[in-house]
């Protein structure tokens, strides 16, 4: 999770982190102009030390971990700068023009996972291939993660830094009150599986419980929904299959099902009125990848401590993560790359999590302490790093386009958003969205 303001659901966390101060979502940055570094790339001060430039979007979390200090530790003769640009969409752009003109790019850049297929497909002749360099084990990661990083021809030239694996975060309260099990493990296995169950479970509490729906958003259960299938958006040969995809169209009408039957708040994600549900306990479920706990800790504050907890969710999808790479136009490459490829290692994703929440996008980390180990007390002490770890080894190696956030952007919001709180006609909103990402992508 990071700092990167967007507004579709898929990111539209990005657009929040900004005001927060806690775990995860803690230290928020300066903009910046570029997206890269100070133009100190390359140069070695009065005592020989190289300086490393790395640029950034938003609370990136690897400086705040002190993984850069701890790396210039053990490294003397290295100096790691970083810049970091708030908002993603400032950050991106200008990161795709200095690479076609091969200046202003610091020594690493990150780019967020809703970016990566573009880069894989268009840039990667202008990055250095990451699987080469010692020290970076294609088989310490989730297979789906390195998949992202890698081009068609089999060119690494992103190694993730997280993931975001999805659990069913739930108010036991309300479950209580609606007669249903509390016990993550029940709760995990009444929806097992299959997304339908979930809709049925929510049909169940709705006869029980009248002031507290079961979703937030229907918009956020066709995201979740969407986001546990390999086909989305795009398929293997790059051809865009939203509009013919019946996965797309069986998370649209299960998500309006949910709308229909009165199960949603209505509420979109990061609004006041979203944040004060946490708290509030005006919906009993919500699609929350490891990073959102910190979220709900922040807003459901004192008066949700010890309601909330966490269950898998009916199948394995991811929200959010990011990458690193390194532009053959840098100065300093060969030791970026050697920073990259620490940065990422299982040792210091462990401890990226421990400090920052940002679950590992390296699966070798899973079995370490920092990861097996944790348990979150604000979620009646669940065992966090068994559930996630369980989510990002199930997820399937999804197939990303260039062009899936504006996609997930307009389904959600030109059409899903609609149907849920204006009661729109779900085949008449459908049209609609159909209509808006045709244009957005000149169809």
């Amino acid at each position: 999770m990071r700092m990167r303001h967007r507004t579709s659901r898929q990111a539209v966390v990005l657009a929040a982190v900004a005001a927060l101060g806690v775990g995860l979502l803690a230290g928020c940055a300066e903009d910046s102009k570029e997206p890269g570094g100070s133009g100190d790339s390359g140069k070695k001060d009065a005592k020989g030390k190289t300086t490393i430039t790395v640029g950034v979007f938003g609370a990136f979390g690897l400086k705040e971990a002190g993984l850069y200090d701890q790396y210039m530790k053990e490294n003397p003769n290295i100096v790691i700068e970083q810049t970091s640009v708030e908002r993603n969409e400032n950050y991106y752009p200008a990161l795709l023009t200095h690479l076609a003109s091969g200046s202003g790019l610091a020594d690493i850049q990150a780019v967020e996972v809703n970016n990566i297929a573009e880069i894989t497909a268009t840039q990667s002749d202008k990055l250095m291939d990451l699987g080469k360099v010692s020290g970076v084990d294609k088989n310490n990661f989730l297979d789906w993660k390195w998949a992202q990083g890698s081009s068609k021809d089999g060119k690494t030239v992103a190694l993730g830094t997280d993931v975001g694996p999805q659990g069913i975060c739930y108010r036991k309260d309300l479950f209580q009150k609606a007669g249903l099990p509390t016990d993550r493990e029940k709760v995990g296995a009444l929806w097992a599986g299959d997304w339908n169950k979930y809709l049925e479970v929510g049909k169940q509490f709705k006869t029980k419980v009248k002031d507290a729906a079961f979703v937030d958003g229907a918009q956020n259960v066709m995201a979740a929904v969407h986001g546990s299938s390999e086909n989305r958006f795009y398929d293997k040969s790059g051809e865009v299959i939203y509009k013919t995809n019946p996965v797309v169209k069986e998370g649209w009408n299960l998500a309006a099902e949910f709308a229909a039957a009165g199960l949603s708040a209505k509420l979109q994600s990061f609004t006041p009125a979203w944040d004060s549900g946490f708290a509030n306990g005006d919906f009993a479920t919500i699609s929350c990848p490891a990073w959102m706990l910190g979220y709900i800790k922040d807003k459901g504050g004192d008066t949700a401590e010890g309601k909330w907890d966490v269950a898998a969710a009916p199948k394995p999808s991811n929200w959010g993560g990011s990458f690193l790479t390194v532009p053959e136009a840098g100065k300093n490459k060969e030791e970026a790359a050697k920073l990259a490829a620490w940065l990422t290692a299982p040792e210091q994703q462990a401890k990226f999590f421990a400090e920052r929440a940002s679950f590992p996008s390296a699966k070798a980390a899973y079995d370490l302490p920092e990861v097996k180990d944790a348990k979150h007390a604000y979620f009646g002490n669940a065992p966090i790093g068994e559930i996630f770890a369980k989510a990002a080894e199930g997820t399937p190696v999804q197939i990303l386009g260039p062009k899936d956030l504006i996609i997930a952007q307009n389904l959600a919001d030109v059409g899903m958003l609609q149907v849920d709180q204006k009661g729109t006609d779900p085949d008449a909103a459908w049209d609609k969205a159909m209509k808006s990402i045709d244009n957005a992508l000149d169809q």
